[in-house]
């Protein structure tokens, strides 16, 4: 299992995913953004920041 902790992009944000397929977590990483960033453009550097970002999950996940 791998994780996506935002706060690790953006301080202060709580939000994070949890899945197997690391696809599935940058596209649901991509529409939190748009959705509660405000983030109208994604540009591939997010993406590769996304995905960086991605570790194996936490024990309280």
């Amino acid at each position: 299992m791998k994780e996506f902790q935002c706060g690790t992009l953006v301080p202060g944000c709580e939000w994070h995913v949890t899945g197997d397929d690391e696809a599935e977590i940058v596209h649901r990483a991509v529409e939190h953004l748009r959705n509660v960033h405000g983030e109208t453009i994604i540009r591939e550097t997010m993406v590769d920041n996304i995905k960086k970002r991605i570790g194996p999950a936490s024990e309280a996940a």
